[in-house]
């Protein structure tokens, strides 16, 4: 069979369908790499996922060198000749990395970041960059050097972030697939807008190499997928123990072909909804969820609304005081005027809380923390998984910076209005966002399903169960172009 001749677009198959059918000969990398550059150039000036891109010559000669590779035998890996964008918090060699600051934009990395270097080996291409926030900061994609990404179902729309880039790119068909990174819901939320699959993992999955590699474990690199399937491929291309990050986790997990989809029937789901009044929530967000959730139920699925025993309001707290300090390094750019004048007030109010915080700060922020994890401890003890919706509020227009208000509660902070991720992040728990549907105005929204520390492969499993009884992925944005 010749590309021609398959049952549909190549840049409409997923990465896996993709993948066998590179292998299989029934498509070339450069009839794909064409697909891809074709749509690309047609889509991406109007949403704006993909930078950095490398000139077509470039990226056809790498095609055709990964053509010239299956002909002798050699395959690199399920990613072979596949075209994809790093995301542009990460390095990747030959890649400019800015995170989208104009302080350091334009930067050459001399080699890959860890988990990058396994899909390059996996035999991805990379031909660009996936477009962030300034520095990632504030799930909203937009920075001074690229410009805004824009919703893949309504361009007047945000994208979320930090991986909106990525996750566009994907809901558009403009990529087959996408690493992204998550702080703060940064797979979770700009999967939820975009209606795609991103998985924020255990902390230590998946490896990283930052300047501190013992005490700041907030942020996580993980998968995101136009499937579920293609979410647990690439987190097997991405996870596994890595001695340069020294707090990784050492089980394996399954090849994907083990994965299968949860049995509903007694399947434990304890709803948290909106935290009992706690977390402001616009109108229609916590309903898709329960409809969804229903679907499950009908299923044979058991569902209980519950509540943490916690003060929420010291987890954020907790979570304000670790944040600032996991920018402190950055304060020599409020001390430098050009810098300063270079940075969005957003990242200069995380520097400026840095300042002030003592030992004593941190470590009763630590110790939230620590008991925050108990208390979710003891909810697993009863239920499987744990659900929340991923954000509090659909994707709203993409000239906002962030919502000021929720339900006639204000946002105090620019990033209180997704205080609903904080809780997995904290616990460093697994959480995959899945699809829930669509308002009445066609915005998408998703939920977090949350699973106990180290249970990637369940969390996956019941997404699957979930793809299997919703039909919410199969609503595909309109092309414009």
């Amino acid at each position: 069979m010749a590309a021609a001749d398959l049952p549909t677009e190549i840049t409409a198959l997923s990465a896996s369908q993709l993948s066998d059918a590179i292998r299989a000969g029934q498509v070339s990398c450069v009839e794909t790499m064409q697909a891809y550059l074709e749509r690309i150039h047609r889509l991406n000036p109007v949403h704006n996922a993909i930078i950095s891109m490398l000139d077509d010559d470039a990226c056809l000669a790498a095609a055709r060198l990964a053509d010239d590779e299956l002909a002798r035998g050699i395959y690199r890996g399920w990613l072979h000749g596949i075209p994809h964008a790093v995301k542009d918090l990460a390095d990747a060699r030959g890649l400019p990395t800015s995170n989208g600051s104009p302080i350091v934009a334009g930067t050459m990395p001399e080699a890959d970041d860890l988990h990058i270097a396994r899909i390059r080996q996996a035999g991805a291409i990379f031909i660009g960059k996936s477009n962030v926030p300034e520095f990632g900061m504030g799930s909203q994609t937009y920075n001074s050097v690229f410009g805004v990404t824009r919703n893949a179902y309504d361009t007047e729309l945000t994208a979320g972030g930090s991986s909106g880039g990525a996750a566009v790119g994907m809901a558009t068909q403009m990529l087959p697939i996408a690493d992204g990174s998550d702080m703060m819901g940064s797979l979770r939320n700009p999967a939820a807008f975009p209606n795609v699959i991103g998985l924020g993992p255990s902390q230590g999955r998946v490896p990283r190499k930052p300047e501190d590699l013992f005490y700041n474990q907030l942020s996580t690199n993980g998968p995101m997928g136009r499937d579920v399937t293609d979410t647990i491929r690439l987190l097997g291309t991405m996870a596994g123990f890595d001695s340069r990050a020294p707090m990784m986790m050492r089980d394996e997990l399954p090849n994907h072909g083990s994965y299968r989809p949860v049995p509903l029937a007694g399947l434990r789901i304890g709803w948290l909804g909106d935290l009992n009044g706690y977390l402001a929530m616009e109108s229609g967000v916590t309903e898709l969820c329960e409809q969804s959730l229903s679907e499950l139920e009908g299923q044979g699925a058991r569902l209980d609304t519950v509540t943490p025993d916690f003060d929420m309001e010291r987890l954020w707290r907790s979570w304000i005081t670790l944040r600032h300090w996991s920018h402190s390094g950055r304060q020599p750019m409020l001390e430098d005027p050009e810098q300063r004048q270079l940075l969005k007030p957003e990242m200069i109010f995380e520097i400026e809380g840095s300042f002030a915080l003592s030992a004593a700060d941190i470590h009763e922020a630590s110790v939230s923390r620590a008991q925050w994890y108990t208390a979710l401890h003891m909810l697993f003890e009863r239920f499987d998984l744990l659900g929340i919706p991923s954000a509090q509020v659909f994707p709203f227009p993409a000239d906002v910076h962030w919502p000021r208000e929720i339900a006639g509660r204000t946002m105090d902070t620019y990033h209180r209005w997704m205080e609903v991720v904080i809780g997995a992040s904290l616990a460093g728990t697994p959480a995959v966002n899945v699809p829930v549907g669509f308002d009445a105005r066609g915005r998408p929204m998703g939920m977090q399903l949350i699973g106990p520390y180290g249970s990637d492969q369940a969390v996956l499993e019941a997404a699957l169960a979930c793809e299997l009884v919703t039909d919410h992925l199969e609503r595909r944005p309109p092309d414009i172009d």
